[in-house]
Order: structure tokens, then C-alpha cells, then sequence
């Protein structure tokens, strides 16, 4: 059976709370238990430095996040769990990818923009405060990715466009090198839950209004009870719809409990009870995974020693990996003779060739870019409604050239002077 790479990265930036778990933690390790499915899963430790510069947080949050994917079943055994601090290839990986990115790429990721229309808001310089961690954020994640060759990334809406660059550059790099990298795939869970929090709007630590996912029991029932409701006394009819308690409950309960529960809201059960009943529920899941973390957090020696494992068994496959990308790139023993790869048959032969580039983004419309063999960007376009017309002004592109269409030049913009466009376009028409 041809198994299915699939790769998760998890930033060690806190403690986990209920909807952690429920939007994540819960389905990726049910998800890992599937037949067909190779899951790698890694605490990503050097993202987390981005954002974070207290060293000791930095230990405890890596072992509380080890502690607790553990803790709710996953099995070091069956997948491939990892600290990404200890696989020395991926950084090196990094630094090969940033070889063959257009800073342009970069200039255009979602957080680095977000920060610079941020600082120029805010009346400051447009990098003010902007480390070169956030600006190759993307790189850092491509290579976290290419270094397995990840079939598919589960990912939120806002990392669409990170999968798409790693996309670009294993393509840009796999043109000039010869095939080594697979093509990630994004996957996007529509039916992901996201809970409400203490006070009704999503549960997130940005908002204080999560609850920790092995706090103790009765600071469980407290948080629990402080959960905001309405003013309905015992026995007035409550709405399932929009409480934040029914949510939390339906996130855990089976079909027939969530059923009973509704009828209760409707016969004007006492939020006093509701609320215990949900306890109740959330405790007898909770309870056993929270015994079991207990007592990985009082002994790390145990953690550390399964991610050590699970470094071993990555590097098993990222070292040589890397050893063929370090001699696909020139970097060999002086006394070898070299070998061209394939690509670099065909480069001697002909130039290479650019390439149009289709896509979606998260904001649902269809995108396109003229890259040249480098993955430098020519042509970058607006958002269209649909694909096909996306494909329809890339076929009349290709027809007719950048000057010939003139009507398209409010929705596709030069990135690069006219006559660099015209060469390439010239150059795909001869291909």
C-alpha cells in the first residue's frame, strides 16, 4: 500500500486549551491512527523564536505541547514525532531554498506585509522591529515541509499561501537541479470546530478566555461555571443557538447526549446544571489524558526521550536526503567527478523556460504569476471570481502577449520593465 505523507507542525507558543484540542490536537491524532497515512509531527521550536525571547518559556512550552499531543494519544511509535531544533538538515535546507527565492516572494507573504502596513499605520518606518525571522518564515516552513516530502499539509486558510510557496520554490528548485522535491498539497478542513471561550467569542489566548486543557478538576468546574449565559431563569426554554455552553458540549458529547441536552434547554433546564452536566462531560474525557500528562510533566527525562527517537528516525531519511541535495547543488568532495544532473543537461542545451502559475487564495478568488526559471515573479494578478476566467487571461497572455492586451493591464500587474515580459512570453510561445 502507497502511504500518504502527511506533515503537521506544532509552535510551542503557550498551553494548550480546550479548542487546541478539539480543532486540532484530537483530529490529527485519530487522523494518525488511519491505514495509508505516514504522519510526521514536530514541535517547532526556531518558528517560536520569531515571536518569542524568553528562553525558559520557550523549554516549557516545547514540553508542555510534547507532553500533551502524548498525553492525548498520539503514539511516538506509529508516527514520526520530532523537535525540528534537532534535525540540523532543515535549517540547512532553509538556506539552499533561500538560494533559489525571489525576495520578491517574500515581500508579498501575509504577516510580513501585515507588520509593514502595520508600522506605516502606526506612523514608523515600514521594517521597523521586523526581524529577518519573520521576513523567511516562509522559507524556514518550505523546508520543514520539502525536507519529508510531505504529500499533504492540514493547514488553516491563513497558510494556504505558505503551502503555495513551498510549492514555488521545490518547483524552482527541481527545475534547476533535476526532480527531488514532491509538490505539498494544502488541506484545508471546512468542518474543523472552533469552540467558543469564556465569554462567547473564540476561544483564544489573545482574548483570556480560554480554558486550559489539563487544568485541575475543580479549576475545570470553576472555569466551567464563570462561562457567560443569558439572564433565562430555571425553567424558561434556552436556545441552543449561539450559546457558547451548548457549543462546548456538542464539541464532546455523542449525538444522543447532545440531543438530550437540546431537549433540556428547551424544557428550561437551570444554567447551574447545564453547565455541571458539561463538567461532567468534559472530565470524563479529559480526566485519564490528564493523569497521563501529569505525570509527563514530572518527568521530562521521558519526553525527551521520545522526541530523541523520533529525531533518530527522521534523520534516517533527512541525512542522506541531504546528502543528495548537497551534491545536486555543487557542494561535493573535491575529488568527483561531476555528474550534470538531467536539468542541467537540458539547461546547456536551452534556456529554460518560464512558467505560469495558477492558484487560489484564501480570500477564495484565482490568482496567477509569470515566474522566470528562477521562480522570480514578472507578472503578479489581481483576484478573479473564478478559475476559468484566471485560465482565460493566461491563454490570451500566452496568445497574444503583455502588449497586445491591453484591457488586462488594470488586473495584471509588470512587475518587471515591459520588454523582460514580452522576451518571456516569446520565450513560453517557442516551448
Amino acid at each position: 500500500m502507497t502511504c500518504v505523507r502527511v506533515l503537521t507542525g506544532i509552535k510551542p507558543s503557550g498551553t494548550p486549551h480546550l479548542g487546541n484540542y478539539v480543532g486540532a490536537i484530537r483530529p490529527t491524532v485519530r487522523a494518525s491512527r488511519q491505514a495509508g497515512v505516514d504522519s510526521y509531527l514536530f514541535l517547532a521550536d526556531y518558528h517560536a523564536l520569531i515571536s518569542t525571547h524568553d528562553p525558559a518559556r520557550v523549554q516549557r512550552s516545547t514540553l508542555e505541547i510534547a507532553a500533551t499531543w502524548i498525553a492525548c494519544g498520539l503514539d511516538p511509535q506509529r508516527v514520526t514525532f520530532y523537535r525540528q531544533s534537532d534535525i540540523p538538515e532543515i535549517p540547512e535546507l532553509t538556506w539552499l531554498l533561500a538560494c533559489v527565492c525571489g525576495k520578491g516572494l517574500l515581500n508579498r507573504a501575509h504577516a510580513y506585509k501585515a507588520a509593514v502596513d502595520k508600522n506605516l499605520a502606526d506612523g514608523r518606518d515600514a521594517d521597523d522591529g521586523i526581524t529577518m525571522g519573520l521576513f523567511m518564515y516562509p522559507v524556514l516552513m518550505a523546508a520543514d515541509i520539502l525536507m519529508f516530502n510531505a504529500h499533504r499539509v492540514p493547514v488553516g486558510r491563513d497558510q494556504i499561501q505558505h503551502i503555495e510557496m513551498a510549492r514555488d520554490l521545490a518547483a524552482s528548485f527541481n527545475h534547476l537541479y533535476g526532480e527531488h522535491f514532491t509538490l505539498p498539497e494544502a488541506v484545508i478542513d471546512e468542518q474543523v470546530a472552533t469552540l467558543p471561550g469564556l465569554d462567547g467569542r473564540k476561544m483564544s489566548k489573545s482574548y483570556d478566555n480560554v480554558i486550559p486543557l489539563f487544568a485541575p478538576r475543580e479549576q475545570l468546574r470553576r472555569l466551567i461555571m464563570g462561562i457567560v449565559t443569558d439572564s433565562r431563569a430555571p425553567g424558561e426554554p434556552k436556545e441552543t443557538e449561539g450559546s457558547a455552553l451548548f457549543q462546548i458540549y456538542q464539541a464532546f458529547a455523542t449525538a444522543d447526549e447532545t440531543a438530550a441536552l437540546a431537549r433540556d434547554f428547551a424544557a428550561g433546564i437551570a444554567w447551574a446544571e447545564a453547565k455541571e452536566r458539561l463538567f461532567e462531560r468534559i472530565d470524563r474525557e479529559i480526566a485519564p489524558m490528564r493523569a497521563t500528562y501529569d505525570e509527563l510533566m514530572a518527568h521530562p527525562e521521558r519526553v525527551e526521550a521520545y522526541l530523541r527517537a523520533g529525531a533518530a528516525k527522521a534523520r534516517a531519511q533527512a541525512s542522506p536526503f541531504m546528502a543528495r541535495l548537497r551534491h545536486a547543488v555543487g557542494l561535493r568532495p573535491l575529488d568527483t567527478q561531476p555528474a550534470p544532473t538531467s536539468a542541467g543537461a537540458a539547461s546547456a542545451a536551452k534556456p529554460a523556460a518560464p512558467v505560469f502559475k495558477q492558484y487560489r487564495e484564501a480570500d477564495g478568488r484565482f490568482y496567477f504569476k509569470l515566474t522566470d526559471a528562477k521562480g522570480h515573479v514578472l507578472l503578479q494578478s489581481q483576484g478573479f471570481a473564478n478559475g476559468r476566467e484566471a485560465g482565460q487571461a493566461v491563454a490570451r497572455l500566452k496568445a497574444q502577449g503583455w502588449a497586445a492586451c491591453l484591457d488586462l493591464h488594470a488586473l495584471v500587474h509588470a512587475l518587471v520593465p515591459n520588454h523582460e515580459i514580452e522576451a518571456a512570453l516569446q520565450r513560453l510561445r517557442e516551448t
